[in-house]
């Protein structure tokens, strides 16, 4: 599914990525879950490529167009764990691979020119979005699923995986009119309530959260719980509440991306 994607790869600070990119108009970069870029990422970057963006896809963790299978998963979540560039049970210190990400941003913002960089990260990278808030190309930051910090305790269940200068400059940007889009299962227990909560306290009318009742997740996806929003859970159907999700996902890009 991969065929209609340029690789490339974007290095800053000593570290080198591969980055699969498509399209024209202002940047998304859409930043996988675990396993890795499954086509079911990739469907839904087409989606967003096919609303007049163009699309930044690193690979972080695990392979390019891999289908999700158990054994995969648990290889690409042993290597986040033992990795320095993931910091999976930190409640107030980000990962340091959005430092990474920050730069692809500007570089997206450069390169694809327009008013700003939309970004969305899935599961693990959930919450980067919120530390790309640091730069300002970044305009319109979606968080579906956002797991870390792994929910061990009360503390990291609503913990957004940010630093407290981080949270600071993200409620300063919210507070002058930007916006955050969320997205979860309502019973999903890797991305708990408490971390929406968390959000809806410190942003105000600035955080919109869509949380999806599990009944309307995939009866046929190899999740053993509903989990991957716009992924492996999602019904490619109009009107199912997970294709919804994603219609407005796309939506809130257009609203913030493009001039009026």
């Amino acid at each position: 599914m991969l065929e209609n994607y340029t690789p490339g790869e974007f290095t800053h600070a000593g570290e080198t990525k591969p980055v699969y990119t498509r399209g024209h108009g202002p940047a998304v970069i859409v930043i996988h879950e675990l396993p890795g870029i499954t086509p079911n990422v990739v469907r839904f970057a087409d989606w967003v490529v096919d609303a007049g963006f163009r699309v930044y896809m690193p690979l972080l963790v695990g392979e390019a167009d891999r289908p999700v299978s158990a054994g995969y998963v648990l290889k690409s979540l042993a290597r986040i764990c033992i990795s320095r560039e993931f910091h999976v049970l930190a409640s107030h210190r980000s990962s340091p691979v959005t430092e990474w990400l920050r730069a692809l941003a500007r570089h997206a913002h450069e390169e694809a020119g327009g008013k700003g960089v939309g970004a969305i990260g899935m599961c693990f990278s959930g919450n980067f979005a919120l530390s790309m808030m640091m730069e300002p190309a970044l305009m319109a930051p979606v968080l579906s699923q956002p797991s870390l910090p792994f929910p061990f305790g009360a503390e990291r269940k609503a913990a957004l995986h940010v630093s407290p200068g981080e949270l600071q400059c993200l409620k300063e940007r919210c507070a002058k009119g930007d916006k955050v889009l969320g997205l979860r299962f309502k019973g999903d227990v890797t991305s708990p309530a408490e971390r929406f909560e968390t959000l809806r306290r410190e942003l105000g009318d600035a955080f919109e959260g869509i949380e999806i009742d599990d009944r309307f997740a995939n009866p046929q996806s190899p999740e053993p719980r509903p989990h991957s929003v716009l992924t492996e859970d999602l019904i490619d159907r109009d009107g199912e509440p997970t294709k919804e999700a994603a219609k407005r996902v796309i939506a809130f890009f257009v609203e913030r991306l493009r001039a009026p």
